[in-house]
């Protein structure tokens, strides 16, 4: 992994807009600092070096190889949109007294890039090494599909990244990382096994997953199904009536049993498929944020078994 990276300043355009009627920064990060409640966040203030990550999916496999050594903390919170999120001005406070920044890259996080332009502190794109997979349809063909924590394989490598920027971070702790790295990729490992075995279930005809958002393509590839979306990244405000058609005539054709939405985004499109393809609503899937801590996916480990629970149960009509 390279190093943690600085960027160099560009314009200060969005920092203004952000901080547009603010007091002072000071004043922002002093309410943020009493305001924590993202996933992460070690329950309030902490002498811990300060951690930030762009999403709360993010947060918790980076926690997890932080331990008690670190405070991490999310930009987003649960339930949030991460592909077209704008920052607030607690957030550009949150992060400038981070002593880190993980993000995830492959253009996941549009807005980043203007977000640390004149942070002076540190980041790490826990992606690299990851192989993409290029989207195929809509305007986004050819760009890599960001969702590539949707395979817990992927998410190793993630780990590898993270520990190497702990490391670098706080030395002193760098056994700590390295044995909570090692700990968390043999439950990644279990997770991928056991989900490459359940869905090895189902029937041919039913070795498909269709999505509102096309986030399924690593998991599609580990469990060798068919992938078919509505819309290729949720940064698209609504579906066409044409991307509507498509997966209809996929479903159709295909005889799929059931079909699926994302936590983060309205479902209304896929209960068009639904009503005129005779398929039937399989449930909701999590991808792009966790949920609180008493819902479903309070954590990645518990988002990979949610979601490969309903696509099982929904495309063999068994219970798992």
């Amino acid at each position: 992994m390279t190093n943690p990276r600085r960027h160099k300043a560009a314009t200060p355009t969005l920092l203004r807009r952000l901080l547009a009627g603010a007091a002072s920064v000071a004043l922002i990060a002093s309410l943020s600092a009493c305001s924590d409640t993202n996933p992460g966040a070690g329950g309030g203030q902490s002498d811990r070096p300060v951690v930030l990550t762009t999403f709360t999916v993010l947060a918790d496999i980076a926690q997890n190889v932080a331990g008690d050594k670190l405070q991490v903390e999310s930009i987003t919170k649960v339930g949030a949109e991460i592909h077209g999120y704008e920052p607030t001005p607690q957030d550009i406070a949150k992060a400038s007294r981070a002593q880190l920044i993980l993000d995830h890259g492959m253009n996941l996080e549009g807005w980043f890039t203007q977000f640390v332009e004149e942070i002076d502190v540190p980041h790490a794109v826990v992606s690299e090494g990851v192989e993409p997979i290029d989207i195929t349809e809509d305007s986004y063909a050819g760009k890599p599909n960001p969702h590539a924590w949707m395979s817990p394989l992927n998410v190793q490598v993630y780990v590898e990244n993270i520990r190497d920027a702990f490391i670098e971070l706080d030395p002193a702790n760098s056994a700590v990382y390295t044995e909570n790295a090692r700990a968390y990729n043999l439950e990644l490992k279990q997770l991928q096994d056991n989900l490459v075995a359940g869905l090895s279930d189902l029937e041919p005809n039913h070795r498909a997953i269709v999505s509102c958002e096309g986030a399924f393509s690593y998991l599609a590839r580990d469990a060798d199904l068919t992938e078919k979306y509505i819309w290729a990244v949720n940064a698209e405000q609504q579906a066409t009536p044409r991307q509507i058609a498509s997966a209809i005539e996929f479903v159709k054709e295909n005889q799929v049993p059931a079909v699926f939405c994302e936590s983060t985004v309205s479902d209304a499109p896929m209960q068009q498929v639904v009503q005129a393809s005779g398929s039937k609503f399989g449930g909701v899937l999590y991808v792009d944020s966790l949920s609180e801590a008493d819902g479903p996916v309070p954590t990645y480990l518990d988002l990979i078994r949610h979601d490969s629970k309903v696509i099982l149960e929904a495309l063999t009509g068994k219970s798992s």
